[in-house]
């Protein structure tokens, strides 16, 4: 298979208090998984099989809905489980911490900002901060779309993932989005986040 789905990277229980196991277990095994699956059946014998995610979401207008919507899952899903650990929280250091204070004047600005574009996301989708023309910037996408992909209004390499979508956070958060990504931050792993920053910087 060109792709594979990588194993979560902790336990289904790690992250409690602040997501619950049993939406961690429904998450990644059948909403992810499901993802996953039907990416695979729509790429199988094409040349997309050949093209690495990036490449594939550089045109993704070209391709079908079934590439755009599960590939999409596929990558956000990904991206979303590496930026969470049960050792997480915190504040980011280093480079990070460097350029957040430089493009949004603090931490704690940052932190709003972020959590207010989440709250007041439309329905399902993503936020994400990512680097845009070498700088940080905060962004939101609807469904599955992400800041790689051309079908969306602010490009950017994402280096950090908040899925919004109510399958993750409802069982223990109900309609109560703030909530969740109030607790949300308490599991970010920082040091991940720093090396997807460091790597985004290489790609520029």
């Amino acid at each position: 298979m060109p792709f594979t789905l990588p194993e979560l990277p902790y336990f289904y229980t790690a992250l409690e208090p602040y997501i619950d196991a049993k939406t961690m277990e429904i998450h990644y095994s059948r909403h992810h998984k499901a993802y996953f699956d039907k990416f695979m059946t729509a790429i199988i014998n094409t040349e997309l099989e050949q093209q690495s995610l990036h490449d594939i979401f550089a045109s993704v207008s070209q391709h079908s809905s079934a590439v755009r919507n599960h590939g999409g899952g596929f990558f956000n899903h990904n991206l979303y489980w590496q930026c969470m650990s049960p050792n997480g929280g915190g504040q980011p250091s280093g480079l990070l911490a460097e350029a957040i204070n430089c493009h949004f004047g603090s931490f704690e600005h940052f932190k709003t900002a972020f959590s207010e574009a989440a709250a007041n996301h439309f329905g399902a989708g993503f936020t994400w901060l990512s680097v845009s023309d070498g700088r940080l910037e905060i962004t939101t996408t609807a469904n599955q779309d992400n800041p790689l992909m051309d079908v969306v209004e602010h490009r950017g390499e994402p280096i950090l993932a908040l899925d919004v979508w109510e399958h993750a956070y409802y069982l223990s958060y109900q309609n109560k989005r703030p909530d969740y990504i109030e607790a949300w931050w308490h599991v970010v792993d920082w040091q991940q986040v720093e090396l997807h920053f460091v790597e985004a910087l290489q790609r520029l």
